[in-house]
């Protein structure tokens, strides 16, 4: 039985407030007419209605800084897109760029042709990679110790594409596949390919970034913004070990499916999902290749590790579904339940012994620190870096560096 809303006791007829009715207000259904008259012209209920249209209000506006084939699109979570984005960051003209930097549709002619085997990188290649990988590190960090509530991902993209520029170096991401901007930036639930918009971070977000660099560096972390939920903090701390775990079975001979085997092994009897729809992959000249790095177990994906293979490992991992969807702008991944989702990347070169975190900062002595900062102007291979050395990052990129251990968390839900 439904009771009136008028007078609170009697069993309410078929009459609705015909307001509520417009502005999709539920349950205002009354006994007789009086009681609907007092209740509309009362100004308790005039108040809700007043409430409801300023939320309206408030929605539409948001809305209306989407570009038209968003304004519908039913999003899976809490976070919405802030438009407009800004204008395309310029490249100086000697920094090399690669094939699809220019390209009306950002195809790249290279790729475009399949390779029939895993390529084995020569000694100059590896030494390449060497160089680049350490260089996407430090932009990587740089870029991390600006995060913090109210900077917008349109900023951090900004510096991150000034870092790569003052390292003379391209950022891969942009251009390629007609991606606008510089790096790729995943808040909350969205997991993987965010666009650099507008939205200030919030405290209790996560936030991945993903850099690379051409020929090709490819790394990304998951960090906090402030105090975060224990639920975001385990999901991330997770994702992070079963990165380690899964590059400390890395050596030639063994089969590139264990990867996922070994991932699915720290992540499932935490009830978290494996997203199975991107992968890791080969990277060098191409920025995406052979070897296809699957983080699922069970997988039959064929191959094996040979020394002067070079690859990313790169889960997403996800609080709730494996499902996801795309926002309608050709790129941003989220998850179809709206929860959150956590990743982190590393490249990996594949040794005679072993393996190489090629994108893991060096590790140095104290007193070779001390060195370091007395210099002047620091020099990578030729590369001036900003600011004369390497940026000192404190929070969050050390505490995602040692496990996760140090982060803020607030015990909250």
């Amino acid at each position: 039985m439904t009771i009136c809303a008028g007078c609170g006791e009697k069993e309410a007829s078929r009459l609705e407030c015909p307001n509520c009715k417009k502005l999709g207000i539920k349950g205002s259904f009354f006994c007789d007419q009086d009681s609907d008259l007092s209740l509309i012209l009362g100004g308790e209920h005039k108040a809700i209605h007043s409430i409801v249209q300023l939320a309206a209000q408030n929605e539409a506006s948001k809305e209306s800084t989407l570009p038209a084939n968003m304004r519908n699109y039913q999003f899976t979570g809490p976070l919405r897109p802030v438009y407009p984005l800004s204008a395309k960051r310029a490249i100086p003209s000697h920094i090399k760029k690669p094939d699809y930097a220019d390209h009306p549709q950002g195809v790249s002619a290279c790729e475009s042709v399949r390779e029939k085997r895993i390529k084995i990188l020569n000694e100059e290649e590896i030494e390449a990679m060497r160089v680049v990988c350490r260089l996407g590190r430090e932009v990587l960090d740089y870029t991390a110790s600006f995060i913090k509530p109210g900077i917008t991902t349109d900023e951090l993209d900004a510096i991150c594409h000034q870092a790569c520029v003052e390292r003379n170096a391209y950022p891969s991401p942009l251009n390629y596949a007609k991606f606008p901007k510089s790096v790729c930036i995943s808040v909350n639930e969205v997991i993987c390919h965010g666009i650099p918009d507008q939205r200030p971070l919030v405290e209790g977000d996560i936030v991945n970034l993903d850099v690379s660099l051409c020929f090709h560096s490819d790394l990304n972390a998951t960090y906090p913004v402030g105090k975060i939920d224990e639920e975001s903090a385990d999901l991330i701390a997770t994702t992070k070990k079963a990165v380690e775990e899964a590059i400390a079975i890395c050596k030639p001979g063994v089969a590139y499916r264990e990867i996922g085997n070994k991932i699915e092994e720290i992540v499932r009897p935490k009830g978290y999902s494996i997203v199975r729809r991107y992968t890791g992959h080969g990277v060098h000249t191409r920025f995406h290749c052979e070897p296809n790095i699957v983080h699922y177990g069970g997988s039959k994906m064929p191959g094996k590790m040979e020394a002067g293979h070079v690859f990313t490992i790169e889960p997403m991992i996800n609080l709730g579904t494996a499902n996801l969807d795309h926002w309608r702008d050709d790129w941003t991944a989220v998850t179809m339940d709206g929860r959150r989702s956590a990743q982190f990347e590393e490249t990996i070169l594949v040794t005679e012994t072993g393996f190489d975190i090629l994108t893991r900062p060096p590790t140095t002595s104290s007193s070779s620190h001390k060195k370091k900062k007395k210099k002047s102007k620091a020099k990578t291979d030729g590369i001036a870096t900003p600011g004369g050395e390497t940026p000192e990052v404190g929070t969050p990129t050390e505490e995602v560096a040692n496990g996760v251990k140090e982060l803020e968390v607030d015990g909250t839900s």
